[in-house]
């Protein structure tokens, strides 16, 4: 194992760039020596946030490339400019942090992973969820038998997304965010493939995708405030709010997944998943691992009950990152194993198109 210290540039200075910058701080083999921004006073003001002195700021992703010491850039920008960011970034030797969604179509996302491929560098996409304390209980309990064989999970990112989010103006677009499933709603969809597989850092293959399109709000200027609890009026959202999949995967398993950016409530992130032996429902677990069970034990953990960014394991995701470069290994969460799950989120838009299921890869030469 090569142990060494990484030379970070964050790329992007915005709400989630903050934990991306705390969580690299907090591990000892890490250093942000570099932020850059469209605007320099940008990224002059999260150095300053985090008393990084020592970090230099640039308003030009490709001057910083050259700045001396990067080895890992977190490319922390809006969806739209992921793809041009993430090619620089390969061409320049870098490994690469790349926030979700990667990208904004097939033709960025199969872009993007020939060009890492080329560069034999290594990354790691944005699923922090993976690293949540209940979802790594639920994959430990699956691991081990304690549900038997999955044959069916169930999960949904249920969020009225609106313009208490920073990001809104660019998450409201068609051409700018695609979808509520690409926005957010890749966050359940790789949920669902991290819980349908079997083993404990594996995430299943999807083969078959149907999905629904709908909701009420598209258009609609009247929309609700979750944090304040109060109405406002404000530019709408050009595309469906409420999208619905089923999915089928290579090993048997059948799920459903829905995202809602309709939803007039706090933020949920509802789990079940069902085995031949037990069952899930978020932190409640009834198994015939446990004879005599009366009740569903209850596990007191952290569960994915927010939508702010402090509330994300950033910490697990980079510590783990900075773990696989140590010991020369790509992560299970890197970008090849990303395009299955964004594979999802373009499949239902030709579905929706079609009014048939639509077979994965949608990749020719997968």
């Amino acid at each position: 194992m090569t142990k060494r210290h990484y030379g970070v540039l964050v790329h992007g200075a915005g709400w989630v760039a903050t934990q991306h910058v705390q969580a690299f701080l907090n591990n000892p083999h890490a250093d942000v020596v570099a932020i850059s921004s469209r605007r320099l006073a940008s990224a002059q003001c999260l150095a300053d946030q985090y008393g990084l002195s020592g970090a230099v700021c640039y308003d030009s992703l490709d001057a910083a490339l050259k700045h001396d010491s990067v080895d890992i850039v977190c490319v922390c920008t809006p969806q739209h400019v992921h793809c041009e960011n993430v090619l620089a970034a390969a061409a320049a030797g870098k490994h690469i942090v790349i926030e979700k969604p990667a990208a904004n179509s097939l033709e960025e996302l199969y872009a993007m992973q020939d060009a890492v491929r080329k560069a034999g560098v290594k990354t790691v996409v944005s699923f922090v969820l993976r690293w949540n304390p209940l979802f790594q209980t639920i994959k430990r309990l699956i691991a081990t038998g304690a549900l038997g064989q999955v044959y069916c999970v169930e999960t949904d990112y249920q969020s009225y997304n609106g313009a208490w989010w920073g990001g809104w103006e660019d998450g409201r677009k068609k051409a700018t965010a695609v979808s509520a499933m690409a926005v957010a709603g890749c966050h359940a969809i790789d949920a669902l493939r991290w819980f349908a597989a079997p083993d404990e850092f594996e995430a299943a293959d999807p083969v078959e995708v149907f999905a629904y399109a709908g909701g009420r709000r598209k258009g609609k200027t009247h929309q609700y405030n979750p944090i304040t609890n109060t109405w406002q009026d404000y530019a709408p959202m050009e595309y469906d709010g409420l999208e619905m999949a089923l999915v089928r995967f290579a090993n048997g398993t059948l799920g459903k997944v829905s995202v809602n950016f309709e939803c007039v409530q706090p933020y949920t992130f509802p789990i079940e998943v069902f085995g031949d032996r037990g069952s899930i429902r978020n932190n409640r677990l009834w198994s015939a691992a446990f004879p005599g069970q009366k009740d569903w034990i209850e596990v007191p953990t952290i569960c994915p009950d927010s939508s702010d960014v402090s509330h994300h394991p950033f910490q697990g995701q980079i510590d783990h990152f900075i773990g696989c470069l140590q010991s020369d290994v790509e992560s299970h969460c890197n970008l090849d194993d990303a395009v299955k799950t964004h594979e999802v989120v373009f499949a239902a838009q030709q579905c929706y198109q079609s009014r048939r299921p639509v077979s994965l890869p949608l990749r020719d030469d997968a």
